[in-house]
């Protein structure tokens, strides 16, 4: 483990915002990850871990505890129980698109979609990182995690981080407890070995993205490109001279909403139905089974509406920003807050809860934010 000098969030953030904390380490290693998680827990404290830096949004002032930074990589190919496929066990500070360029360069198939998706391997299960259609919980087995103040590292399977929409047990939520208070070491996936040959798209979200009208296999690489081609036209492409990427990527979710709530919205509103949950247990007392088991009841079920849409429809466009502010939305996606330039945490809250209050008077509901916040009120 390594002193760093504390240097600003705001040098380290996609978003470009936040001041030093008062201490910084670095783990090169698993080792030393562990060893220095430990000894914060020991001392007391407020803590966090910090990878890409491209899902947080850090407030102004100095962060009042440690910020650990996580600098293990490295990728290891092993045997899957299932007829054609592969495991990649990856470390978690791994560059996620270098993962990404990786198994598509040996057609392994999965993660393509992803591509382009800043930030590092172990933020992806936190986030249930997805594109186009894609998301990781499709091909994540486990994750090799720390618990607070837990003596030993341990492996999670996936079924037991509580994926869902952009969300699992290890996220952090804007005014909510985190339901799991852990540290990923590594991550494993299970991927399709496709080589050579490419595959058949089957995703609607991902054939309209790609443009694709029949169903002939297609190379990894040639949706790799096309999928950084369409990044790279909504700013959503890490780049130090454009602006539009000075972002945390969507800062607002999609609205996860009730069937009937959704009819209530214009239905030129893009929306997307929530797939149910197939595997729910019903659990019966002995003391009550009578020798047959109740007809579950059909649950309202839920979707998925564009918060870009709400945005935009709310009176809100590409490019806004308010008077003399830093901060802007993107000229090229209206999901996007970026910085403009020296824009402070205050500027781009202050964009934030602007934009959230003309969704809510427009359709009566509330964006919640995407990135982790530390030091930022909305």
């Amino acid at each position: 483990m390594t002193q760093a000098a504390s240097v600003p969030l705001r040098e380290l953030t996609t978003l470009r915002t936040g001041a030093a904390p008062d201490i910084m380490r670095e783990a090169s290693s698993t080792t030393d990850l562990i060893a220095e998680l430990r000894s914060v827990w020991e001392r007391g404290g407020d803590w966090f871990v910090l990878g890409g830096g491209s899902n947080l949004f850090a407030g102004d002032e100095p962060f009042d505890g440690t910020v650990i930074r996580i600098l293990t990589s490295g990728i290891e190919e092993l045997p899957s129980p299932h007829e054609g496929r592969i495991r990649l066990r990856v470390q978690a500070g791994h560059s996620w698109d270098d993962l990404v360029a990786y198994a598509v360069g040996r057609g392994y198939a999965g993660i393509e979609a992803m591509s382009g998706i800043p930030g590092t391997v172990g933020a992806a299960p936190v986030q249930n990182v997805g594109a186009y259609g894609q998301e990781i919980q499709e091909t994540l087995v486990e994750v090799e995690l720390i618990d607070e103040h837990a003596e030993a590292p341990m492996v999670a399977p996936a079924a037991e981080l509580g994926l869902g929409f952009r969300t699992s047990v290890l996220k952090h939520h804007y005014g909510e407890a985190q339901g799991r208070r852990a540290v990923i070491l590594s991550v494993t996936l299970d991927l399709a070995v496709t080589g050579d040959a490419g595959r058949v798209v089957r995703g609607e979200q991902l054939r309209r993205a790609l443009g694709l009208e029949d169903y002939e296999p297609v190379p990894l690489s040639w949706v790799r490109s096309r999928i950084l081609q369409t990044r790279a036209a909504k700013g959503m492409l890490l780049d130090d001279a454009d602006p539009d990427t000075w972002s945390a990527g969507s800062f607002f979710q999609n609205a996860i909403v009730p069937e009937h709530v959704a009819r209530t919205l214009p239905p030129e509103c893009p929306r997307w139905p929530v797939e149910p949950d197939l595997d729910a247990v019903t659990v019966i007392p002995l003391d009550s089974y009578a020798g047959v088991s109740p007809r579950p009841e059909r649950p309202e079920g839920l979707v998925k509406v564009s918060a870009a849409w709400l945005i935009e429809n709310s009176g809100i466009r590409k490019g806004f920003s308010l008077p003399r502010s830093r901060a802007g939305v993107s000229t090229k996606h209206a999901l996007a807050l970026t910085n403009r330039g020296g824009a402070s945490a205050a500027e781009l809250s202050e964009l934030a809860r602007f934009i959230q209050s003309r969704v809510h008077a427009e359709y009566g509901l509330l964006l919640q934010p995407e990135p982790v916040l530390v030091g930022v009120d909305l």
